[in-house]
């Protein structure tokens, strides 16, 4: 295995920035993909990050203390939905804000305040759907385990792609919003015909979002989109990523 220090950067120096020039950068995200079959990567969000004046993980992010944390659990989102191995460390489970010190315990008692706490399970909760969902890793070194939808929405800076696993059924739609601005009935092209369920979604209240999410069973409708004969409307909520499970034809 290699660390993805191409990755690390890149993806490190898009969330730096604030959101309204986002667009500006959309590459910086979806370079990644380019090369990442050329080795077998870990993403690395790693102690060099969070030391020597680089802040904390959720302090490099943008915005006011809400959006620090929501664009923080994107961040996160984004790593374990990624083809790659993942490298969280120490402290970035439960947003710590201060700089990584080496002759000091972590800050356990942010675990006290609200927004860490929920953080915190975010961080859970992720790592239950990454265990679960085969198709975020069977293929993380194989092309056939990845597949944007729309790698070029620049302006409203919202990515979509598919992660598949061994079993062509078995795929989940990752979404990522990288502006404050919510979009309501989203129609996104999908590759298979039936229902579909959401997982997870990081502006959820249990985890300090603003709980814009899709509690509902989503289910097909017949509109091209993306390349595909079929498509789902979906609630796109800001500064987040959700995932989408394929269900059933």
């Amino acid at each position: 295995y290699k660390w993805n220090m191409g990755w690390m950067n890149d993806t490190l120096r898009y969330f730096e920035k604030d959101p309204i020039y986002r667009k500006y950068h959309h590459d910086l995200i979806t370079f990644s993909m380019v090369y990442a079959y050329s080795e077998r990567f870990i993403l690395p969000l790693s102690h060099d990050e969070v030391v020597h004046g680089k802040r904390a993980l959720v302090d490099k992010m943008p915005g006011d203390y809400w959006q620090k944390f929501a664009n923080y659990r994107i961040l996160l989102g984004l790593q374990f939905t990624h083809p790659g191995k993942k490298l969280l460390f120490m402290g970035g489970e439960f947003a710590q804000m201060h700089e990584w010190r080496d002759k000091e315990e972590l800050d356990w008692h942010l675990l006290e305040y609200p927004m860490h706490n929920k953080a915190n399970r975010f961080v859970k909760d992720l790592i239950a759907v990454y265990n679960h969902h085969s198709c975020f890793y069977e293929l993380d070194h194989d092309p056939e385990g990845f597949r944007w939808i729309d790698q070029t929405n620049y302006d409203q800076s919202i990515f979509s792609f598919i992660r598949f696993g061994k079993d062509k059924k078995n795929f989940s739609i990752v979404v990522m919003n990288m502006t404050p601005i919510p979009y309501h009935e989203f129609k996104l092209g999908v590759p298979e015909k039936g229902r579909y369920e959401e997982i997870l979604n990081s502006d959820k209240d249990i985890y300090g979002g603003s709980n814009i999410y899709n509690g509902e069973p989503i289910t097909t409708i017949e509109e091209f989109n993306h390349g595909y004969q079929q498509s789902i409307s979906i609630n796109i909520s800001p500064l987040s990523i959700c995932i989408i499970k394929f269900v059933k034809e």
